[in-house]
């Protein structure tokens, strides 16, 4: 088992630990009982993870409670969710001596983390995350929250979870294309801060398409490195920590646009070539880089072009409302090279002129 920490400064938290290890699973409640053996416990998780024995592999035998969620996914990611988690744990008399245990995607770490925030001012949340976009990325660093009518993570809060568990062996019973969409969060950490990362995946992509173990290990030391090393320099967000959302303007916007049909993956692969083509129209990058990307993207057989069915006004207009817009202008995340962001005056996230991103959007219709 390999074993990472995290420090997190002007954090009351101060620091955790992520274990990474093939069929590690059946033994993370003994390390829970051991570190958290006098507080009550909560598990929150969903339909999917329950039909595929991960929930009975965590818990063995015993009774825990547990909240299921029901459908899985980016549908159940709202506030009315997160309601009915907190009500459970008020009928099961959980109190502050709580931790919730979260085992499952983004989705489920996203709500379980919010919940755990909010619940009596706040429980600790241990990450279990058991898919690929998930053990690459949104397990760690603390983001939690559901979304709203209009936008994405609309309510949240940072709650950084007290241990992370990644067990590559979860992602054998991901379906494929789930499985595959995840992966761009992998590209996305290689393209903003490892170009020999970028070269792993490039030249191991069979392999991790046949989810050789050893080899998503590898993957997922390094998502943890470079993903940990932009989370201790920026906890919560101010400048550095935007770099992790290198594809997401674009790709945020095509996945809510798309009524969540898109995975987020997919969605991201979109803005990840997205944010090629802005970097040609600046002169930050070139025809040559950007077809390299596409082509490891279209391996990995996510979409890099815009659904026809998707407008271009809808698109721009959600645009407007990222989080990282400033006065409804759109700003965003690009790279000078592969493996290196792109920075002005510091600041890691840049105002794109809305003629040159409508004329990005026209050109990811026609892709």
């Amino acid at each position: 088992m390999k074993e990472l920490k995290i420090m997190v400064p002007s954090s009351e938290q101060c620091s955790y630990t992520i274990k990474i290890g093939t069929d590690i699973l059946p033994q993370v409640w003994e390390q829970i009982e051991g570190r958290f053996g006098k507080k009550g416990k909560f598990i929150i998780t969903d339909e999917n993870l329950a039909a595929a024995g991960h929930l009975d592999k965590l818990t063995g035998e015993r009774e825990i409670p547990t909240f299921i969620i029901n459908p899985a996914g980016e549908t159940s990611k709202h506030i009315n969710t997160v309601i009915s988690i907190i009500d459970e744990m008020e009928k099961c008399a959980l109190g502050r001596d709580t931790i919730v245990i979260a085992l499952g995607g983004g989705t489920v770490g996203d709500i379980g983390g919010f919940a755990a925030a909010i619940f009596k001012r706040g429980v600790p949340v241990i990450q279990i995350p058991t898919t690929t976009v998930a053990q690459a990325d949104s397990s760690i660093g603390g983001k939690t929250g559901v979304d709203s009518a209009l936008s994405k993570n609309a309510f949240g809060a940072f709650w950084h979870p007290a241990a992370v568990f990644i067990d590559p062996a979860t992602l054998k019973t991901l379906d494929d294309r789930q499985y595959r969409a995840g992966l761009v969060e992998s590209v996305k950490h290689a393209l903003i801060a490892n170009s020999d990362y970028f070269e792993f995946i490039e030249s191991n992509i069979d392999a991790i398409l046949s989810r050789d173990t050893d080899v998503l290990e590898t993957m997922a030391v390094h998502n943890c490195k470079i993903k940990g090393a932009v989370v201790e320099a920026d906890p919560l967000e101010k400048n550095r920590r935007r770099m992790l959302n290198y594809g997401h303007t674009i790709g945020h916007a095509v996945e809510q646009a798309s009524g969540y049909e898109l995975l987020h993956g997919e969605a991201i692969a979109i803005g990840i070539t997205g944010a090629g083509l802005i970097e040609m129209e600046l002169g930050l990058g070139t025809k040559d880089r950007l077809e390299r990307i596409e082509t490891l993207l279209k391996k990995i057989g996510v979409p890099v072009s815009i659904p026809g069915n998707l407008t271009e006004n809808k698109l721009v207009n959600l645009i407007k409302h990222d989080k990282k817009a400033v006065q409804k202008r759109p700003r965003f995340v690009l790279i000078d090279e592969i493996g290196h962001i792109h920075q002005k005056n510091g600041q890691y996230a840049l105002n794109v002129e809305r003629e040159i991103v409508e004329n990005v959007i026209k050109k990811l219709k026609n892709r």
